[in-house]
């Protein structure tokens, strides 16, 4: 029988309770966001809490976390109140829409793995497609929010398929926003580019960095360096 948990160096993610489990490009994406010298951060759709620990392992910001999934609020309390950063990790147990009606703290980092499949053909798992379809999280609702509590220098960060990024880019552009980087990632070299992570601020950059990044060797087994390097705080085989 299969662990009902992710044991990471630091932390422990409990996912019995969850439709959607730790990935291996969602620990991506955790480990590829900038918190250097944040104070705030907000998790958008944290799931199990994966992103918000991830971050909070790394930096000494406060973290709020937003769930709307009942199942989901109940495993990532769980998971925050196990972990050593439990004083700083924050759950609201609402929607994005309904928790915009009340902030009124400003965010460093706004960062989300939202449901993203737009137009895919739904799982008759009624869990997973409220985890991996737009549903109630739209595109929409997260960038006016972000407008509003994202400050002048802060970023938003998301990790979504290229098909989706690309119709997030278009709003994202018409909401005052700017694609400052995007990285590609792969499941393996000459394998499938299955994410991308872009990152977006209000000032526009002198260029947008494109970068290309790897999970595994072309043999399709082997972890690559750089992959060893990102996870290297948080993987135990590392």
């Amino acid at each position: 029988m299969p662990n009902t948990y992710f044991q990471f160096k630091q932390f422990r993610v409990e996912q019995d309770k969850c439709a959607m489990k730790v990935c291996t490009d969602s620990c991506v994406f955790g480990a590829a966001v900038e918190v250097a010298g944040a104070q705030r951060i907000l998790d958008i759709g944290a799931g199990t809490g994966l992103l918000s620990l991830m971050v909070a392992q790394r930096s000494n910001a406060t973290i709020d976390a937003v769930e709307i999934n009942q199942d989901a609020q109940v495993q990532a309390a769980e998971n925050f109140a196990i972990s050593p950063w439990r004083e700083r990790l924050h759950l609201h147990p609402v929607s994005l829409q309904t928790y915009a009606e009340s902030c009124q703290v400003p965010y460093d980092i706004i960062l989300s793995n939202p449901p993203f499949f737009l137009s895919s053909l739904k799982s008759p798992d009624a869990a997973k497609n409220a985890a991996k379809h737009t549903g109630e999280l739209l595109f929409q609702d997260l960038l006016l929010f972000a407008q509003q509590h994202l400050t002048q220098n802060g970023k938003l960060y998301l990790l979504l398929p290229p098909a989706e990024a690309a119709l997030f880019e278009e709003s994202a552009l018409a909401h005052g926003f700017s694609l400052a980087e995007t990285t590609e990632v792969f499941t393996y070299r000459g394998g499938k580019c299955i994410r991308h992570i872009q990152r977006y601020t209000f000032s526009a950059p002198s260029a947008h960095v494109t970068k290309q990044f790897y999970i595994r060797e072309e043999d399709k087994a082997t972890y690559t360096n750089e992959f060893a390097a990102l996870l290297r705080e948080y993987y135990l085989q590392f």
